[in-house]
């Protein structure tokens, strides 16, 4: 089910901005900060990732501390665009740890992907041995970045 902001009150809404910056927060602090008791906001998490408004809960890891600070963007094109060549693309870029990110794109490329690695070495390696071996790849361009200027997840909804 997707919703609309406007499907979220603004205690539904304070709740996930609240969630977005602090995901380990307690209940009875969470209440605290939106100004409801205890109960009513925990039955609204519960609702919220029942809905699957709230998809989950993970710790947020700094790529760089641990070594992953190469970062590029590849514009991939395919030789077919139908949907099981799309899906079978789908199922094997998500095998691919490097890959942080993949989307469809509707211009002069077909997919736009973020690859995380250690090194331009590791990059072309991920390149040549994973990414080139696509199914149904034609052809990439690399872009890589020299610096994130924003890289937030979502924290705001409204």
């Amino acid at each position: 089910m997707q919703f609309d902001l406007n499907d979220l009150d603004r205690f539904d809404q304070a709740i996930l901005r609240v969630l977005a910056e602090e995901g380990r927060i307690s209940i009875t602090e969470l209440a605290r900060r939106i100004g409801l008791s205890k109960s009513p906001t925990q039955a609204r998490l519960r609702r919220l990732e029942d809905d699957g408004v709230i998809r989950g809960y993970r710790a947020i890891l700094d790529p760089i501390r641990l070594g992953l600070d190469h970062v590029a963007f590849v514009e991939v094109k395919l030789t077919d665009t139908r949907e099981a060549a799309l899906e079978a693309f789908n199922r094997a870029v998500a095998k691919i740890a490097e890959i942080e990110q993949a989307h469809l794109i509707a211009g002069n490329f077909d997919y736009l992907l973020k690859v995380r690695t250690a090194d331009m070495p590791s990059y072309r390696r991920v390149l040549a041995e994973k990414i080139s071996t696509l199914p149904h790849v034609s052809s990439t361009s690399t872009y890589v970045a020299m610096q994130a200027v924003k890289d937030d997840g979502l924290a705001e909804v409204t």
